[in-house]
């Protein structure tokens, strides 16, 4: 197949950039089979932005760790429940580039020709989110009816296809520019310490997020009432172990609910609590596999004491 233009044109950019051969710019512009990082957002940015910053660095702009504690219940259905590890609610790959000093300009539309047209304009990195979960992946460039698409490596595939899956969103999409100053890395730990810290929302929900929802979390573990996570899912624990795992470990997080991986971003800053840090990402891993609720309520309580610790350092 004839290389897109679009995407031979990355490659003379990056040739007109960095001064290296066609051969050398082109194997950095088509990331095939290369590892996938420990976070999907961080890892993708860090790959758009052609390795020039760590993947904790960038994680840590982005706010890196956070805590939402949710429980729903709806009449007839079984109560399900969510905790989310990493910063939160801000966009994360957004924020990164804000705190990265990176200039990007995020756009959606509902108009799927429009959108196209876009795709088809842009001139530098492009990360497009797709579907309801606004699932992030890298545009490297669209030519004809194929777009060249870069999520765990680099694949071709139909444009009316990746449209859809598109499609099931606003059509957003997050266009890098060119960097325009240092990083503001107090700014960013700043953000992340004051959301753990709370409030974040500014209403009644900043219950469950950050320190006070970890105590809520606790409180729930040992709650023996219908509040309490032995009533809710009496006839389902399995339910909970697998939910357990995949907030803390895999959904819209790194291993051990990023602590480890901001822990990273501490040391590469030269900032306290990173020792902290990797312990209480320890706990939340243990936390993750499940078993007795008084017993995870202890470790929860102590993850939180160990993070608090952490917080108080960095604020000074």
């Amino acid at each position: 197949m004839t290389e897109q233009k679009s995407f031979k044109r990355l490659v003379r950019a990056r040739m007109e950039r960095t001064g290296e051969s066609y051969t050398t710019a082109r194997r950095h512009v088509l990331k095939d089979a290369r590892p996938t990082g420990r976070m999907h957002d961080s890892w993708l940015l860090r790959e758009m932005l052609d390795d020039e910053w760590s993947e904790a660095m960038l994680a840590g702009l982005a706010g890196g760790i956070g805590f939402m504690y949710f429980v729903f219940e709806y009449k007839g259905h079984t109560p399900t429940m969510t905790i989310v590890a990493r910063h939160h609610p801000a966009p994360f790959i957004p924020t990164a580039l804000m705190h990265a000093n990176i200039a990007h300009d995020v756009t959606s539309t509902r108009s799927a020709r429009k959108a196209e047209q876009q795709l088809r304009s842009a001139d530098g990195p492009v990360i497009c989110l797709l579907g309801k979960e606004k699932h992030p992946v890298g545009v490297l460039g669209v030519d004809d009816d194929v777009v060249t698409v870069h999520n765990h490596g680099t694949n071709t595939q139909p444009l009316s296809e990746f449209m859809t899956s598109w499609g099931q969103g606003k059509h957003e999409m997050i266009s890098i520019g060119a960097r325009q100053g240092e990083p503001d890395v107090e700014e960013a730990v700043r953000m992340t310490c004051e959301h753990l810290t709370g409030p974040v929302l500014g209403n009644n929900f900043d219950v469950n997020f950050g320190f006070s929802g970890m105590r809520k979390l606790a409180e729930q573990l040992r709650d023996k009432g219908k509040k309490g996570w032995t009533q809710r899912w009496a006839d389902d624990p399995g339910f909970v172990r697998q939910r357990l795992h995949d907030c803390l470990e895999v959904e819209y997080t790194a291993p051990g609910a990023t602590r480890p991986l901001y822990a990273e971003f501490l040391t590469e800053a030269g900032l306290p609590g990173a020792q902290e840090f990797r312990r209480s990402g320890q706990l939340w891993s243990e936390i993750a596999r499940g078993g007795d609720y008084d017993d995870l309520a202890e470790k929860v309580d102590e993850a939180r004491s160990i993070e608090e610790r952490a917080v108080r350092q960095l604020m000074g």
